[in-house]
């Protein structure tokens, strides 16, 4: 039996409590060796995805490189673990960020001039990072676990360390009179996604008891989906809509869905931007990818019966969240609500229920993932050179520092999914996929991506064109350690928009299998071709 799957897990696992216990200090030379470990961490876990990648055969089972350890007999609940083709190019997306955040973040726990005692002084460089690694292990675990209370206790815990990355290591560029936006912040983060995890829980219990008065007292995900489809496993059609509905509000809640979105911008906002980048590039991804992998695996009826409603929540969250990032004043804040558009793209492809839609909604996963990082890493280093977050406070960037403005076009145009780079293959798909099933929902998406252009392409104006501001005539372009941030993402974004087979190899068996698990096929062409005798068609 292969080990790789726990070695991915455990490795920034580690990491993490080894960054932790490091010597605590204030001097340079600690500060630097802690940042090294912590890297050092992040680029074996970056080697142990890229080896489940390379190990992962696209024609082979869905559930590949497993592992079976029992933790709670009486209960069936073992420390399972599996990767499938969207499991597996999460985890490489992960793997791939976190290094890029650590690089960008360096300075972002460093002590800064303050008085003795106040918020600022109490930063810890060992904290910072121990916390985004322990973020990565429970990340990975969560796009792994095959036994379903597991994936639950994982997916829970992640709150932990993003509380205090958000509250405790927060954005410093309004001082420290901030610190009570930030705290406000990170508790409600922590009490939306609580809440969704208590109503998970209920479902995650009444799933079980469900299971053990038909003989099947166990999480075990792969166990209970082939139970369902053999008919061994019988859901009432009302308890599956419940449990369905108790699994789906958490993930929603983890997502966002509109109208379960609000902790998103004052998340985002008050964090630092390799933080932000972990909320919406990593951890959002653990709620779209679980409603692929449960919602539909455990209650295929109910995602059908469901998905109507659903399409139109996500429809919505498409127009309301370009709206809002219209008219924003704050560059974070403005990236969070297109984030929120996104995820509306990203959960429509899944309950249009059609083989496009879900090979779109997964790539969108990941170019988005690489898209946002792009964009807010470099509006990160733009925010700390300036001190503010107000697009007010910028323009004429682009005549001082023309490199930070290039690499900020690329995210810009890779957000509103120019034709090219990877967000545009994956947009096109979701969209292609909901109008074959859903036409007028796919009609009115689209009005996303002119919204999409107008914001980024005004964000870009107001900061980046015109006379420059004397605030930021003194302006430095991006650094060394900066352009090794943003160079991959650039590569990945081009590399990815002009040739995304490799994803969609991996990608695309598992989601057959989805649909053949809530018995969906794509729907017959309107006008199907027919071909003749002679080869010609008509």
């Amino acid at each position: 039996m292969s080990v790789l799957l726990t070695t991915a897990c455990a490795v920034p696992a580690a990491g993490a409590i080894v960054t932790a216990a490091l010597p605590a200090g204030t001097s340079e030379a600690r500060r630097r060796t802690t940042k090294a470990v912590a890297l050092a961490f992040s680029v074996a876990t970056l080697g142990l995805a890229a080896a489940i990648a390379a190990s992962f055969k696209s024609g082979g089972p869905r559930y590949q490189l497993t592992e079976h350890y029992s933790w709670i007999r009486a209960f069936g609940i073992s420390f399972s673990f599996g990767a499938d083709g969207i499991g597996t190019v999460l985890v490489l997306l992960t793997a791939v960020l976190v290094p890029l955040v650590m690089l960008a973040a360096w300075h972002d726990a460093d002590p800064a001039p303050a008085p003795e005692g106040t918020f600022e002084n109490r930063r810890r460089t060992q904290g910072y990072f121990a916390l985004i690694l322990a973020v990565e292990a429970m990340v990975i675990v969560s796009f792994l676990a095959t036994d379903v209370f597991l994936f639950y206790v994982f997916f829970e815990a992640m709150l932990i360390p993003m509380y205090f990355l958000i509250g405790g290591f927060g954005d410093r560029a309004g001082g420290p009179e901030q610190a009570r936006q930030r705290s406000y912040a990170a508790v409600k983060f922590l009490l939306y996604n609580l809440l969704g995890g208590l109503v998970m829980l209920a479902a995650v219990i009444g799933l079980y008891v469900i299971a053990q008065n038909q003989n099947l007292a166990t999480f075990d995900l792969q166990t209970l989906t082939s139970a369902i489809a053999d008919g061994k496993l019988v859901i009432d059609p009302t308890a599956e809509r419940a449990l369905f509905l108790g699994f789906f509000f958490a993930f929603a809640v983890k997502a966002p869905l509109w109208p379960l979105h609000t902790w998103l911008p004052n998340a985002m906002g008050e964090s630092t931007a390799g933080t932000a980048v972990l909320i919406t590039a990593v951890v959002d991804k653990v709620g779209t990818f679980a409603m692929l992998r449960f919602c539909l695996g455990l209650f295929p009826n109910a995602s059908k019966f469901f998905a109507p409603a659903i399409l139109v929540l996500a429809v919505v969250g498409i127009i309301y969240g370009a709206l809002l990032a219209v008219g924003q004043k704050d560059i974070k804040r403005l990236v969070a609500y297109a984030s929120i558009s996104h995820f509306g793209f990203i959960i429509m492809g899944i309950f249009a229920m059609t083989s496009q839609g879900q090979s779109g909604a997964t790539l969108y996963m990941v170019n988005h993932g690489i898209s946002t990082a792009l964009l807010m890493l470099i509006a990160g280093f733009l925010i700390s050179r300036r001190g503010s977050r107000l697009i007010a406070d910028f323009g004429g960037v682009q005549k001082v520092a023309p490199v930070l403005a290039g690499t900020f076009l690329i995210g810009g145009l890779a957000t509103l999914s120019l034709p090219g780079l990877a967000p545009f293959v994956s947009e096109f798909l979701v969209l292609v996929g909901t109008f074959t099933r859903y036409p007028v929902l796919g009609i009115i998406a689209t009005v996303g991506i002119v919204l999409a252009a107008l914001y980024v392409l005004v964000l870009y104006q107001r900061t980046m064109t015109g006379p420059v501001k004397p605030a930021v005539s003194g302006m430095a372009d991006l650094k060394a350690r900066e352009l090794l941030v943003a160079a991959p993402l650039i590569a990945l974004t081009i590399a990815l928009g002009v040739y995304p087979k490799p994803l969609t190899d991996l990608v695309n068996p598992t989601v057959a299998d989805t649909l053949s698990q809530v018995h969906r096929t794509d729907p017959a062409p309107a006008h199907p071709v027919a071909v003749t005798a002679g080869g010609e068609t008509k």
